[in-house]
Formats: C-alpha cells, sequence, structure tokens
C-alpha cells in the first residue's frame, strides 16, 4: 500500500522528472491537512511533554489549532485561530511563524477540586479582559513550545528537525520561501526538490506503510468538526 508521503511525491513527479537539485522558478507545492497534522504529531507533539494533541483545521488564509495540554493535575482541551506569516525551511532554518487572531478558547477542562477550576478561569478573564493580552504565547513560551517576539509565535522546528540526519540530509535541496493556507490544504511555494524530502521523510516517519487512510482514523474527533 501506498503511504501518504508516496501519494504526494506523485503530483510532483512530472515536474521532477528531467530536473535535480533546485528549480530556479517558484512553484506550489500543495500538502494536505491530514499530512500536516501527521507532521505535527511526529515532530511536536511527540516531543513535547505537556502536549497529548496538536492539530490544526485548515481555512482560507487562517487556520485553527486544538491543543490537548496536561500539566500535573490540569487536563485541558484548547482552541485558537491563528494567521500564518512566515514559513522557511532549508539546510539552517526550519521556522513557521504564526499570528494570533483570536482569543484562546477553552473546550474543556478537568480539574481536580473546585478552588482550582475559579482560580483558573480568573486568571483567563484577568489577562483576557483586564489586561486585554491573551496567556497563550505565555503558557507556549514557558514550556518552550514556541518563542514570542513582537507578539507572534515563533515555532522552530530545528530542535527537532535537527536530530534526525536523513531529513537535515533532505534539506539541502530545498529551499521553501513562504507558504499560504487555503482550505484543507497548505500551500507551499518555494524552489524545491520535494521529491528527496518526502523520500527521506517517508523511510524517517514509518517503519511500516501507512495509508492517508490510516491517517485519517487517527485524526481526533475536534478535527473532523
Amino acid at each position: 500500500m501506498p503511504t501518504l508521503f508516496s501519494n504526494i511525491a506523485k503530483q510532483f513527479r512530472k515536474v521532477y522528472h528531467k530536473a535535480e537539485g533546485f528549480i530556479e522558478e517558484e512553484r506550489e507545492f500543495p500538502i494536505s491537512q491530514v499530512f500536516l497534522n501527521a507532521t505535527f504529531k511526529k515532530f511536536v507533539t511527540d516531543n513535547v511533554q505537556i502536549l497529548e494533541d496538536l492539530h490544526a483545521d485548515l481555512h482560507e488564509d487562517w487556520l485553527r489549532i486544538y491543543a490537548t495540554i496536561n500539566v500535573k493535575v490540569l487536563h485541558t482541551i484548547l482552541s485558537v485561530d491563528l494567521k500564518l506569516v512566515q514559513m522557511e525551511l532549508n539546510k539552517d532554518i526550519q521556522l513557521i511563524v504564526f499570528e494570533q487572531i483570536s482569543e484562546t478558547e477553552i473546550i474543556e477542562a478537568k480539574f481536580p477540586n473546585f478552588m482550582m477550576k475559579v482560580g483558573f478561569k480568573a486568571a483567563l478573564f484577568f489577562y483576557q479582559k483586564i489586561l486585554r493580552k491573551d496567556p497563550l504565547g505565555i503558557i507556549l513560551e514557558k514550556f518552550e513550545v514556541v518563542k514570542v517576539k513582537d507578539d507572534l509565535l515563533h515555532l522552530d522546528l530545528n530542535r527537532w528537525l535537527g536530530k534526525n540526519r536523513s531529513i537535515m540530509d533532505a534539506l539541502n535541496k530545498v529551499h521553501v520561501n513562504h507558504a499560504e493556507l487555503r482550505e484543507t490544504e497548505l500551500v507551499v511555494i518555494g524552489n524545491v526538490n520535494l521529491m528527496a524530502l518526502f523520500s527521506k521523510m517517508n523511510s524517517a516517519r514509518y517503519e511500516t506503510p501507512v495509508t492517508e487512510t490510516e491517517l485519517d482514523d487517527q485524526v481526533t474527533p475536534i478535527a473532523q468538526k
């Protein structure tokens, strides 16, 4: 059975049939929502202890992130709307920058006692309504998920991708300049040889083939709303 990476790579086969190295002309390469969420799981969720789940619903020019966080006795599911400001992928930089465009919404929260529940809601109200700030960036920065610069969320993937020699070898052939969000897909734009990248990521991501249908089955119910 073909893997998700193999299915995506088919889109580029004609483009790269006679090409080697970089393609000078900028091109667009659509990446499915399922693929993006699988990538989040592999390179973010599986490497951040407090994150139980992280996935996105992609829309035209914006995305909604859902995060399930476990911190000591607190279990909560959050959602927030973001705009993609920057995506840069090459052998030196693997960076995604987001702008938060909505307040953080608490979808579900479980507390060990009533007083902690009151304290949590009071703190959230204080930040959002009194200080006119949102605590999401502060929380994520505290647990070293992102860095906040000029009110933007910087997700540096190098700390996780940099440990994978196979992927770093493939990134030598990649220069992604930016990306656009469209309904249910991320469109990567740049001068790239993605065939090499997906080939490397495929061997690193799966020990056994996984189909796109199987990945769909792994998406949480929230992601399917």
